[in-house]
């Protein structure tokens, strides 16, 4: 672990600034010593890297659902060089530069947070050797390392001996219990982000061996957070597990506000969105008129959901348009029949009287 914090030394120096900051605000509340004042400086932490991390998350989304949509092609190719590795490795190649995908992409959040992490675990492990570190003197180190979170000093780690919690004053149990309970909170929520997303927010037609992936990767990650939890020290354990609420709260937002298409999210927002349009008899704000006005723009390419959508706005008497608004259907009704009408009556010839129909008509000359 040495190793890994020397390589992410740089910004060791930049998170302890952070946390000192934070802890002299939160400190003239709490107390400077106050397990408080430290525990909430480093959810702050997070919560800033987190917003700063905002537009790596709208691009993991974008590379998520780009992978879901190739996923039938991905595996058309699959098959049809099943015999050729190298071949099929061209291909895949060649369809992610096509279609701009990037499977990477969606690691870019957890690969942006590592020198955070391992800075901040660095910054932790010498508060518990009591060693000073990047702006943290001597006075901050130990005031950190006395302080506790309910009855857990933050960088006493599950594993540790009952001399090495003593010697911050602390007891065996006490550690335990909170580092046991953070353990199989942030293994929760680990799950429960994984799960609402494959039950969610995947496009339910598509189903291949990266769904599978997905699912069995829905039961690891919570595993391998479990095993890696015993080793965390108090403090990495409150980053992680607040991390990891925020990345649920997020991925909440997404799917309620812009599912995937043909997922079981997008079915349960066009079924709210109805039932706003109905009661409104319009449809008011700029994400929901964007969002009729991409299923309008479809055509006959919309999925089921979609097609059920604009169907159950036609029996309540609405018809969707281009815009993003909508209309009731006797309004668009009434000016198709008048351009029809308007067209009908352009062409019709003059209607003649009664004796020019009795007049017979003057045979042309001949030449």
């Amino acid at each position: 672990m040495d190793t890994i914090a020397g390589l992410f030394s740089f910004i060791t120096t930049p998170v302890s600034w952070i946390i000192v900051q934070f802890h002299s605000l939160y400190g003239a509340v709490f107390g400077p010593d106050s397990g408080w004042a430290w525990g909430l400086s480093i959810v702050s932490l997070v919560i800033l890297i987190r917003i700063c991390l905002i537009p790596l998350f709208v691009k993991q989304i974008k590379a998520t659902r780009g992978m879901q949509a190739l996923q039938p092609k991905m595996k058309a190719i699959q098959e049809r060089y099943k015999n050729d590795k190298q071949r099929q490795s061209e291909e895949m190649m060649k369809l992610y530069k096509e279609t701009g995908t990037n499977p990477l992409s969606s690691c870019l959040p957890i690969l942006a947070q590592s020198p955070f992490f391992f800075a901040l675990y660095h910054v932790l492990a010498n508060i518990a050797d009591g060693k000073t570190i990047g702006v943290l003197n001597q006075q901050l180190v130990d005031s950190a390392r006395e302080a506790k979170i309910f009855g857990a000093p933050i960088a006493a780690k599950f594993m540790d001996s009952s001399e090495k919690v003593a010697a911050l004053g602390a007891s065996l149990t006490d550690v335990r219990i909170v580092t046991a309970v953070m353990i199989v909170l942030m293994s929760l929520s680990q799950f429960y982000t994984q799960r609402q997303l494959m039950q969610k927010n995947v496009d339910l037609s598509v189903k291949t061996p990266f769904m599978q992936q997905q699912k069995m990767l829905m039961y690891i990650f919570p595993v391998i957070f479990a095993v890696m939890g015993i080793n965390f020290p108090v403090g990495v354990l409150v980053y992680w597990l607040t991390t990891n609420v925020w990345t649920m709260g997020q991925q909440m937002y997404v799917i309620n506000q812009n599912p995937t298409p043909g997922s079981k999210a997008q079915d349960q927002y066009l079924t709210r969105l109805l039932k706003h349009a109905t009661s409104h008899g319009e449809v008011k704000g700029r994400g929901k008129k964007k969002t009729v006005a991409a299923i309008v723009a479809k055509g006959p390419d919309r999925n089921d959901i979609e097609r059920k959508f604009i169907t159950a706005l036609s029996k309540q008497g609405l018809a969707a348009q281009a815009d993003g608004s909508v209309i009731k259907s006797s309004e668009a009704t009434a000016d198709s029949d008048a351009a029809s009408s308007g067209a009908a009556k352009r062409q019709q010839p003059k209607r003649q009287t009664k004796s020019q129909r009795q007049t017979p008509s003057k045979p042309s000359p001949k030449k």
